[in-house]
């Protein structure tokens, strides 16, 4: 059972937010006392999660984390509605299309490009004057993908995002530690969440380039099974609290071993 007071008094600010491992988060902040901001790029299914835990703990906001003034006007309603942000969760992200790299267009490379990789520098830097003052958690969603696991043909510009934020995650953490505020990246394996329905995948293509791989016991040998978003977000809330009052730049790999085989 969670405390109801681990993260008491303090503000959320969680993208990607309505669905999958954002909306765990978000149910596990509030479990354990804080209020939330719920950002999506659906405004509805955000007001809808916000309606469901009460809306005296939180507001649904609709942006596109890939667009700046966006995101500045979310952080201004979060600040507006509860005074202050504590703890930033940088989760949106999306597969883009899965194929080979040369088929790959520049639109979709463009695409995976603006959410995974601009969305996460734009809602860091967004964050930063409101954590300024008296310090705070920034979380990244990154993926096994890009980091220790190159094994998914076809996901070249999702890893390559991937990467990408780890590395500007650990050159955050580094700048900002001088400001009391820590920057922290959660790296999921398969995880049952709903991101394959940003997926577009060319079966046909990418068996030009698929090395078979076997599993004969499976992929996941922790569990033999893919994780849940809730095992992710318990993550989340160790980096969101004072549990981990001296850990920044640190990522965690939930996995259940995946990325090791």
């Amino acid at each position: 059972m969670i405390s109801n007071k681990l993260l008491s008094g303090k503000v959320a600010f969680v993208t990607g937010a309505a669905s999958g491992i954002g909306r765990a988060a978000v149910i596990r902040f509030i479990q354990a006392g804080a209020k939330v901001a719920i950002v999506d790029l659906h405004e509805h299914d955000a007001e809808q999660l916000a309606s469901l835990v009460g809306e005296e703990k939180a507001i649904g906001i609709g942006a596109d984390v890939a667009n700046e003034e966006e995101m500045k006007q979310a952080y201004d309603r979060t600040v507006k509605q509860f005074g202050q942000v504590d703890i930033v969760f940088a989760n949106a992200g999306r597969n883009g299309t899965i194929t080979p790299i040369e088929h790959l267009s520049l639109e979709d490379w463009d695409s995976v490009v603006e959410t995974n990789l601009t969305g996460t520098f734009l809602t860091i830097k967004h964050a930063i004057p409101h954590l300024k003052d008296q310090g705070g958690s920034i979380i990244v969603t990154s993926s096994i993908n890009g980091n220790r696991y190159f094994k998914n043909f076809g996901f070249s510009g999702y890893a390559t995002t991937k990467a990408g934020q780890n590395g500007f995650a650990k050159m955050a953490a580094a700048e900002l530690a001088q400001f009391g505020i820590r920057v922290n990246v959660i790296c999921p394996g398969a995880i049952d969440t709903n991101i394959d329905d940003s997926t577009t995948r060319d079966d046909a293509l990418l068996e030009e380039i698929t090395i078979p791989i076997e599993y004969p016991l499976g992929n996941q040998p922790l569990a033999g099974k893919s994780g849940s978003a809730k095992q992710v977000a318990d993550v989340a809330l160790f980096f969101a609290s004072n549990m981990s009052s001296h850990v920044t730049g640190s990522e965690v790999y939930v996995d259940g071993a995946e990325s090791l085989l």
